[in-house]
């Protein structure tokens, strides 16, 4: 294995610097770039939480203004949807899939840098609305009327549209960049059936994008030519139907669920093997019944809305297709304990955020069994029960997988461990205060306790569990300041952590830690689902072994791709404010489109 490592001439122009990093197509910095991103946003959106928690601690308090509330309430949202959980497992994706399939890049590694910088900047946008006038305030979702001009007179909503256009804008070439990179460049002897599990859920994830993200899109063109233009798409005052909005929405809103949820178990699927040192349980059940839930995702989104008048029937179909979708997730938990189960158990940080991922996505799953059935999500449909059976999956499950992921890969992308008891007392901290924020939000809202609202009156018998939640925030919020605090610490004094420290068995173990550019010297040979465990433990060690003396030829660095992005960004300001930002906007982005023609690839 040693072939692997070894340092090769790259034919590639450099910058130094914080230039190299503006400039980088490497796969690796921009995974990096949109993890540390992720993590700032986390941040943001972690804070957005905390002001909420607060607010609804008691009742009658008086922490922040009504409007300000609202603004809060729908940017924590917007913000752990699209601006932390999505961009951070498109950071692991782009960092960890190339090396799992053998691959030097991303098929396409400008236009990678071009998605990287179109989500910093939507980002940016989005929460630049704080001080531009207001943030949207609509919720999340922007349900129709209320993101209408008569009630939403800000630039709130505005920023909404084009802020979510420049992050979907993002998310579709990252996707076409991840179904080329897969299909396409794989080490060879890695068919399909030999593909990391991890692999396997980003291009699920790629595809659902690929169909989810122009219903989206659509629909926030339509809103803004409601807003500006006297059309009447989802205003039933013109003859137009708030529904179609839901439906709109919706149609992207539930595969986004499994966007944000598939390649979490991917992450998971990676973990369980190699910290209870055997091979992961029915590799293809779980690899196909990804696939299962991509295709049945896009067939369920109408159970958000079995409160708004549908036919029986409809509602009986779309409750139907809720319930079946649940065995495909079924077959992947009973692989992952099947797995489990005998194994020599190698308790480290990232196996106890894998199997808490396993039981808290159980309890969200239940709690969605609860709302598919449509005479009981009457009773509880915008409720808090709803708000916690979100955040069971959303945050139980991607957000636990995402930090198992970090605590898995750090070795690989710093060269560095991170602190294992600091590691164990974040878990702690992190488990003990997901189950009090979300559990009691379950009773609150079978006590009828309605989503969004400001305040409550003392008479209700809500305290005490609002009380609970708000505790358990900030118990949450204290372990993820221990895990702020772990990454700082790891990256200037962490154990030196050597190419394998994990023992794994795919092939981003194979290479140096941190990886050089090209990541191999050779294009490995794949002979198994565990390439790297049959190398070290079944003697095929020729699969790894390559010629150390040839150039390696990699795209050069670029320019454009930022400013292709800065173009689109302005351009959104324009679309706001008015001509001059839009003509800046159009210029830039003619300009670094021109650049981005004009520059030789090699």
């Amino acid at each position: 294995m040693s072939t692997q490592v070894a340092t090769l001439p790259v034919a590639r122009r450099q910058y130094a610097g914080v230039l190299s990093w503006l400039t980088t197509v490497d796969h690796k910095r921009i995974g990096l770039m949109y993890i540390a991103a992720s993590l700032f946003f986390l941040f943001a959106g972690g804070l957005e939480a905390l002001v909420i928690r607060t607010q609804l601690a008691d009742s009658n308090l008086k922490v922040v203004n009504p409007d300000l509330y609202n603004q809060i309430f729908t940017m924590h949202g917007t913000t752990m949807v699209f601006l932390a959980v999505m961009p951070f497992l498109t950071g692991f994706g782009n960092y960890i899939v190339p090396l799992l399939i053998g691959a030097r890049d991303m098929a396409y590694p400008r236009l990678n840098a071009f998605g990287l910088w179109t989500f910093v900047l939507g980002g940016l946008f989005l929460n630049s609305s704080f001080f531009l006038g207001g943030a949207p305030a609509a919720g999340w979702f922007g349900y129709a009327p209320l993101t209408s001009m008569q009630f939403s007179t800000t630039y709130g909503i505005d920023f909404w549209i084009w802020g979510l256009e420049l992050l979907g804008i993002s998310s579709i070439t990252g996707a076409l960049n991840f179904v080329v990179t897969i299909i396409w460049m794989r080490a060879p002897g890695m068919r399909i059936n030999r593909m990391p599990i991890f692999v396997w859920t980003n291009l699920v994830t790629s595809f659902l994008l690929l169909f989810a993200m122009p219903s989206i899109a659509a629909a926030l063109i339509l809103l803004y030519l409601d807003r500006h233009f006297g059309t009447f798409f989802f205003q039933a005052s013109g003859g137009g139907d708030p529904l179609l909005w839901q439906h709109l929405f919706w149609f992207f809103g539930h595969p986004e669920v499994y966007i944000m949820i598939l390649p979490a178990m991917g992450i998971v699927s990676e973990i369980l093997p190699v910290f209870s040192r055997k091979p992961l349980f029915g590799y293809a059940a779980i690899a196909y019944s990804s696939v299962a839930i991509g295709f049945i995702g896009f067939t369920v989104w109408a159970h958000h809305m079995f409160a708004v008048g549908m036919p029986p029937a409809i509602n009986a179909a779309f409750a139907l297709a809720s319930m079946i979708i649940a065995v495909p997730t079924a077959i992947k938990i009973f692989n992952w304990i099947a797995t489990l189960w005998g194994g020599s158990i190698n308790l480290k940080t990232p196996l106890l955020f894998a199997v808490g991922f396993i039981a808290l996505f159980i309890i969200g799953g239940l709690g969605g069994i609860f709302l598919a059935t449509v005479p009981v999500d009457f009773q509880i449909t915008d409720t808090y029960f709803v708000v916690g059976h979100l955040h069971y999956v959303l945050f139980g499950g991607s957000i636990f997988a995402i930090v198992g992921g970090i605590y898995y890969w750090f070795p690989k992308m710093t060269g560095r461990m991170m602190n294992e008891k600091m590691g164990v007392a974040h878990f702690v901290l992190q488990f003990v205060g997901m189950n009090l924020t979300f559990m009691p939000m379950h009773l609150l809202g079978v006590l009828g306790m309605p989503r969004r609202i400001y305040t409550y009156g003392s008479d209700l018998g809500w305290d005490t569990s609002n009380l609970i939640a708000t505790i358990g925030a900030f118990t949450i919020a204290t372990g993820f300041l221990l895990f702020f605090i772990n990454i700082i610490i790891s990256l200037r004094n962490g154990a030196i952590a050597g190419d394998d420290p994990w023992d794994g068995d795919t092939l981003e173990w194979a290479t140096a830690s941190p990886p050089p550019v090209y990541n191999f010297t050779t294009v490995p040979t794949v002979n198994s689902v565990r390439p790297l465990w049959d190398v070290k433990h079944g003697g095929k060690k020729a699969a790894l072994t390559g010629d150390a003396h040839a150039t390696i030829h990699l795209p050069p660095p670029s320019f454009w791709p930022l400013v292709l992005a800065l173009g689109l960004t302005v351009l959104m300001y324009g679309l706001v404010f008015g001509l001059i930002p839009l003509a800046l906007g159009l210029v830039l982005f003619v300009v670094g489109l021109a650049g981005w023609i004009r520059q030789p690839v090699v």
